[in-house]
């Protein structure tokens, strides 16, 4: 692989992040890019001034799809360290990913050095508050200029990174979440398992239908018998019943989100009865009448630990907790976020450390 190139901004003065971030709405001076052609592979690393992308107007992204792209965080430590959480297994998942769209893999070091060279370039724009990290988008896109249904030749590779808040406005509060049947956002072996566009604009209308009747998000049944649960548009899905932790199964149509395997492993930890299987929305209304619902909370990297307070099926609404945070989503989060900050240790090796040196241009 070839070595970084680097065309950076003079900064004039130093950053200055505003007081609240919000989510996805600031973007930091710089971003990774690189180059895929058939026959020569990735190439042209280089990291440069943010700006637009130039696009032609017959780039088979734009009109085929073939797109992937993944999210994960880095976050500045009590100490004063600056660390990101299972970047690994995110770039392993944005390779699994590109099989499924015929895209051709990344090399994982490679990626991985790039985007730590990224950070140290970029070190001034991630906040330290509790609740705040600099969220990192990577994505490729087909770039070919070709009117044709085929897989791209071409390829291009961007990382960017976002100061962040709280994914939710509301901060760390119960959502309320529609479950519906109207709708199919994946099917088994199609793109759910996949971070690609498509899968996303999948879930746009059952969303906004949700949030005109006042839901935060929708929790996605199955695409074929419409009954089991799989996962909420934007998080991985857990149900607390009294005497097991119950999260949807991963059967191609589901996102293995980092957090829900990380939380998966805590919990056993925690010498507690987690299960990954198949759970029926017809199960969970059961057991809620029968009084063996304890809570509902998703996963994911924008939230982290979202507890729901409400769950809506076919007019039947059940409330969790009396609207609060359960005290198992409290625990999770605060244990998950101590990792984060290096308020606790970090026993599974998840968390990677970014070097404090000058970046040598």
């Amino acid at each position: 692989m070839e070595k970084i190139k680097y065309n950076l901004v003079k900064r004039d003065k130093p950053v200055v992040l505003p007081e609240e971030l919000g989510f996805g709405k600031i973007f930091t001076d710089h971003v990774f890019e690189m180059d895929y052609s058939a026959g020569i592979g990735w190439h042209n690393p280089v990291i440069k001034k943010l700006e637009d992308i130039p696009m032609h107007p017959a780039s088979m992204y734009l009109h085929y799809g073939q797109g992937v792209f993944d999210g994960l965080k880095a976050f500045k430590t009590e100490s004063g360290e600056v660390v990101i959480f299972r970047p690994q297994r995110h770039i392993q998942r944005i390779n699994n990913s590109s099989k499924k769209l015929c895209i051709p893999e990344v090399d994982t070091e490679f990626l991985l050095h790039a985007l730590m060279e990224l950070i140290r370039i970029e070190k001034d724009w991630i906040p330290a508050k509790t609740g705040e990290a600099l969220y990192i988008r990577p994505f490729i896109y087909g770039s070919e200029p070709f009117l044709g249904v085929k897989p791209s030749s071409e390829y291009k590779l961007i990382i960017m990174l976002s100061p962040v808040g709280a994914y939710y406005p509301e901060g760390f509060k119960p959502v309320k979440i529609l479950v519906t049947d109207d709708y199919v956002r994946a099917v088994r072996k199609g793109l759910g398992d996949c971070k690609t566009p498509a899968n996303y604009a999948a879930s746009l209308l059952g969303g906004e239908v949700a949030k005109k009747q006042g839901f935060t998000q929708v929790l996605w049944l199955d695409g074929v018998e419409q009954k089991y649960i799989e996962e909420v548009g934007t998080m991985n899905i857990f149900i607390q019943f009294k005497n097991e932790i119950a999260t949807p199964k991963l059967d191609g149509s589901i996102l293995p989100g980092v957090t829900r395997d990380s939380v998966i492993q805590i919990l056993k930890d925690w010498n507690m009865n987690v299960t990954e299987r198949l759970i029926s929305i017809d199960e969970v209304v059961e057991e809620y009448k029968k009084g063996n619902v304890v809570g509902v909370f998703g996963t994911g990297t924008a939230a982290i630990i979202s507890p729901v307070g409400w769950l809506t099926y076919k007019g039947f609404e059940m409330t969790f907790n009396n609207g609060q945070p359960g005290e198992l989503d409290v625990k999770l989060f605060n244990e998950i976020t101590s990792i984060h900050y290096g308020k606790k240790e970090d026993t599974h090796g998840w968390i990677v450390h970014v070097e404090n040196k000058e970046v040598e241009v």
